[in-house]
């Protein structure tokens, strides 16, 4: 599995380089701007890209930008952004724009390298990691469809959202499988969510839960 890695701190960018290319993956390329990544994007194919979100020359929210471009210029490109901070207006965007292949984490909230590796391998499947300090802060408190939700199904659809499967979601509540379903199918009811396959709905009730 190929991985373009976009971070301006070189001793960082050399950790996750070593830790990736010694796990299976390998790096195609380490960017330390928007415009190295770009052309990284343009020259090489790739399953995800890793990015931090405050770059030069600005430090604010060059990384994110980044990587809304590079998903216009390759749709569906998996990108897990990995930083200190959470930009909220470009996060948003990135969400809103197609949650599947996308994930968010902090970094001094990673505690374990098998994390942040199954977190990188979910992502380039097509799946969604989210931290939960990022969720909370992206959240959208106002009335909606999620005010129908009863508080356990609220439970189960913040989870969802950060990317937690049924069975997942059932060890970490100490429910039945069964009990899951049922609240997943509730959750996907009362967000008047339309008829198709269960991932493409788990997409939209998280979209619905982040307020995007």
């Amino acid at each position: 599995m190929r991985v373009i890695i976009l971070e301006d701190n070189p001793i960082l960018a050399e950790g996750l380089g070593l830790l990736l290319n010694n796990s299976g993956f390998v790096v195609a390329a380490v960017a330390t701007d928007a415009d190295e990544f770009a052309k990284a994007i343009a020259e090489h194919e790739v399953e995800i890209a890793v990015v931090d979100v405050r770059l030069p020359p600005t430090f604010t929210d060059e990384g994110l930008r980044a990587a809304i471009e590079a998903r216009r210029v390759r749709p569906g490109l998996p990108v897990l952004v990995f930083s200190q901070y959470v930009e909220e207006v470009y996060a948003a965007e990135l969400l809103a724009a197609g949650s599947e292949g996308v994930g968010y984490l902090l970094k001094d909230r990673v505690s374990r390298v098998d994390e942040f590796l199954e977190a990188v391998r979910r992502v380039a499947a097509g799946g969604t990691v989210l931290d939960p300090e990022v969720v909370s802060q992206l959240m959208v408190k106002r009335s909606s469809p999620l005010d129908r939700l009863t508080p356990r199904e609220r439970e189960v659809l913040a989870l969802m959202a950060e990317g937690l499967g049924n069975a997942a979601i059932g060890e970490k509540l100490v429910i039945s499988d069964g009990a899951v379903h049922k609240h997943v199918g509730n959750v996907f009811l009362k967000l008047d969510l339309p008829p198709t396959d269960s991932g493409h709905r788990r997409v939209l009730a998280v979209l619905a839960y982040l307020g995007l």
